[in-house]
């Protein structure tokens, strides 16, 4: 684990399908004069288009950027550019890593969440998804990994709204919302939300995410989820929440992302760890998030869980407060999981 006492670097992971507004937020990042120093991590550096002006300095990978901060490509490796980043003098605030268009998030967020010499120096802040409000539809029927970078998104981000009517907006939301139904979305266009909004969130720490928001994991609540940027000006009277529902209703796809959330009571420990580790071995490939609270028998703390893919990992979290119910909760989003063989298993758990 990375020391604490250490100042880990916050990273986001920025994914979207071609075209979806990635270009647009990080010329907004290297750009504005936001008073912060970002250092973006982009596939290659021609392709953002930014204005020759704006450069300071280049040397050889990284480039210097007139509001203080820098922008680098990554040739091969990343945990060596994330390294040589680290070890530039005047630090950064924090990392964004842009992935391509047709990129899987997942392996990029593993570097920082296996990687031990780059956690010890950065923490996996939040994966953002910028999502093309018109043409998703049609991405979805063309593309498995569309549906991925939702699905393994903390913050989704709507671009284009105004291309499209009020109708076919929500159906969109409804279907970002069936595949993907805890993550934070903003409405935007042209990319304009605010940078604070996804940028050091802090979405990706569980422990953070329930401290802010204790119903996270209540899959049956989630009229909180829709988080309004400052551009927003949708009617907020009179946006429904009440057709987001799990498993894949969708009028424009059929979502083969689905969400399990499994409820339970105090977990014997010797039943539970065992379980959890075997469903994440042999389902792995198609649990593409986990997250969880644990009550653990006769332990005064909350135990949290999260994972991608077959890496998992737990830690307490804060005592049960006083009159706190200990229940437990998981949520697994993933393809092809069997929620009958889940929630059953999941119930033997239970301590007697």
């Amino acid at each position: 684990m990375a020391d604490a006492s250490v100042h880990q670097i916050p990273v986001t992971v920025l994914t979207g399908y071609l075209g979806a507004g990635k270009t647009t937020l990080l010329n907004r990042i290297l750009s504005e004069n936001h008073g912060k120093r970002y250092a973006v991590i982009v596939n290659e550096f021609g392709e953002i288009g930014i204005d020759n002006d704006l450069i300071v300095e280049s040397d050889e990978e990284i480039y210097e950027m007139n509001n203080g901060c820098v922008c680098c490509t990554v040739r091969g490796d990343l945990i060596r550019v994330v390294e040589g980043l680290m070890r530039r003098p005047g630090r950064f605030d924090a990392i964004v890593v842009e992935t391509t268009g047709l990129a899987d998030p997942v392996p990029v967020a593993q570097t920082f969440f296996m990687d031990e010499d780059v956690r010890s120096k950065t923490r996996l802040d939040a994966v953002v998804a910028l999502v093309d409000a018109k043409h998703l539809p049609l991405r979805l029927k063309d593309s498995k990994e569309a549906e991925d970078q939702i699905a393994f998104a903390d913050v989704v981000v709507l671009n284009k709204t105004d291309l499209v009517t009020p109708e076919e907006l929500a159906r969109v939301e409804a279907t970002v919302r069936a595949i993907n139904p805890t993550a934070k979305i903003h409405r935007t266009e042209r990319s304009g939300v605010n940078l604070a909004e996804v940028l050091d969130r802090g979405a990706f720490d569980l422990s953070r995410v329930l401290e802010n928001d204790p119903h996270f994991l209540e899959a049956d609540d989630h009229d909180h989820d829709h988080v309004c940027g400052p551009d927003c000006d949708h009617d907020h009277h009179h946006h429904d929440h009440h057709h987001h529902a799990h498993g894949g209703a969708s009028e424009i796809h059929d979502v083969t992302v689905k969400s399990i959330s499994l409820r339970g009571g105090e977990m014997d420990p010797k039943r539970f760890f065992p379980w959890i580790e075997k469903v994440t071995q042999s389902q792995g490939p198609n649990i593409l998030r986990l997250k969880g609270i644990i009550a653990i028998k006769d332990d005064p703390d909350r135990y949290v869980l999260q994972g991608v893919h077959m890496i998992i990992e737990g830690d307490h979290q804060r005592p049960w407060k006083d009159g706190e119910t200990h229940e437990s909760r998981l949520v697994f989003i993933g393809r092809d999981l069997d929620e009958a063989v889940l929630r059953r298993s999941f119930e033997a758990c239970q301590a007697a």
